[in-house]
């Protein structure tokens, strides 16, 4: 079999001679012997006999010059590959074939720039496959194909570079600004690529690895990103990437580099979530000021849909009660309910609380009176969703306790079931009068 595929070589490179004098220039000083041996090595490739096609491709990597043939570089990937699997046991041997099948990608790189992208993504992967317990090699040759390749290059190099930065932290090799610097870029370069489930996976090993290294205490990230948020408070990038890092490191958001970072952020590109990240801060800081005028930008934004004004006027509304803005509460609540029906239950709940809690001045039935508006939103909340019936009734039977006798009503001229106007603490509402029974 091997002689008739000689021979069908043979006849093949006769009838290929008188071509061989005009390509001198692409096939090398001896470019019969090398176009012969490509010749040879393929035609045993086509047929998957690649034990045999080995060493003729060996000779025609060793004759012809990489313009000869780009194909050959490329299926001399394959070959080694296989090689390399074949003598896993083999460590020496192992490494020789690692750094040939590195040169090869490095070679169709240089000499088949269109591509080379396609070229070093490969390197980076066979990198990742075949070179172990060597993370300086990798970390410095994954750094050279993200710095070519930036957003083209495959999302994996970054996971695994970022894991060779945090090895190497380890190990004393690099600082913790190298390897929030390596973060920073990695994070970068995954926003510019287009958004698949499988990049979403990647950002999310990434920032998981990141944090669970500690190699960024807030301490040391405040140390580092201060002097360069000073010398550029309008650079929206550094911005962002500050405050997502403090964000993402435990204890890291109670300071004034997260605050100033955040307001920058959204001075430099406003909408209404950068306006209620900053509702966010400032209620958590108990800055009642702060924390209700960016909730009011927030839902003033027209992007901004009704059931997101809803969420947000509501949040406003059990921020402003818990800090005795009984009245801004209230307003709050009642927006609430009006923009989205699905949470008008426990916002008229949040508002029979507000009124169940006033404490207001007058003769008896004026400082009773609340209780029989907060009764009317609580029966509004079970009508309005009946999951919170139960509760409902709870606060209803509590705040009966609190009704006037009959006969003490009728003393301020007043009976059951009469209209009455109630006015508290900035607040009004018409309800009916409410007696013992």
């Amino acid at each position: 079999m091997k002689k008739n595929v000689l021979l069908f070589f043979s006849v093949i490179f006769m009838l290929t001679g008188a071509c061989i004098a005009s390509a001198q220039g692409k096939y090398g000083a001896d470019s019969a012997e090398c176009i012969k041996y490509l010749s040879y090595y393929n035609e045993y490739y086509k047929q998957k006999n690649y034990d045999d096609a080995l060493p003729n491709w060996r000779k025609a990597y060793q004759l012809c010059p990489p313009t000869a043939n780009q194909t050959m570089l490329i299926n001399g990937t394959s070959l080694y590959r296989r090689l390399i699997n074949e003598n896993r046991n083999n460590s020496i041997y192992v490494e020789s074939l690692i750094d040939t099948l590195l040169t090869l990608h490095d070679i169709r790189a240089q000499y088949y720039p269109k591509y080379a992208v396609t070229a070093l993504n490969n390197k980076g992967l066979d990198m990742i496959n075949y070179v172990k317990d060597d993370p300086q090699r990798l970390y410095d040759e994954f750094n050279v194909i993200i710095d070519a390749n930036q957003a083209e290059v495959k999302p994996q190099i970054l996971l695994f570079q970022l894991n060779t930065a945090c090895q190497l932290y380890q190990n004393g090799s690099i600082m913790a600004e190298d390897v929030i610097n390596d973060y920073n870029k990695v994070m970068e370069l995954l926003e510019q690529m287009k958004q698949t489930p499988d990049i979403e996976k990647i950002r999310t090993d990434c920032e998981s690895l990141f944090i669970s290294s500690n190699v960024a205490s807030c301490e040391n990230l405040i140390a580092l990103f201060t002097p360069r948020y000073e010398a550029a408070p309008d650079d929206l990038q550094l911005a962002t990437n500050i405050v997502k890092m403090l964000a993402s490191t435990e204890g890291c958001t109670d300071n004034d580099l997260f605050k100033n970072a955040a307001n920058s952020m959204h001075r430099l590109d406003p909408s209404y979530s950068s306006a209620h990240f900053l509702y966010q801060i400032y209620s958590a800081e108990g800055d009642v000021d702060n924390a209700i005028k960016y909730i009011d930008e927030a839902i003033a934004f027209p992007e901004s849909d009704n059931i997101t004004d809803a969420q947000y006027s509501y949040e406003a509304a059990a921020f402003a009660f818990k800090n005795s803005k009984n009245a801004t509460a209230f307003n709050y609540a009642l927006k609430a309910a009006e923009l989205d029906p699905s949470i008008a239950g426990k916002a008229y709940m949040l508002i029979g609380t507000i009124w169940g809690s006033l404490v207001c001045q007058g003769n008896e039935i004026e400082r009773r009176a609340p209780y029989w508006v907060a009764v009317d939103y609580m029966v509004k909340a079970k009508n309005a969703d009946p999951t919170l019936a139960e509760e409902a009734d709870k606060h209803i039977a509590q705040f009966r306790q609190y009704y006037p006798q009959a006969a003490e009503a009728f003393m301020y001229n007043v009976t059951d079931g009469d209209s009455y106007t109630v006015s508290c603490q900035g607040m009004r509402a018409v309800t009916t009068v409410k007696t013992q029974q």
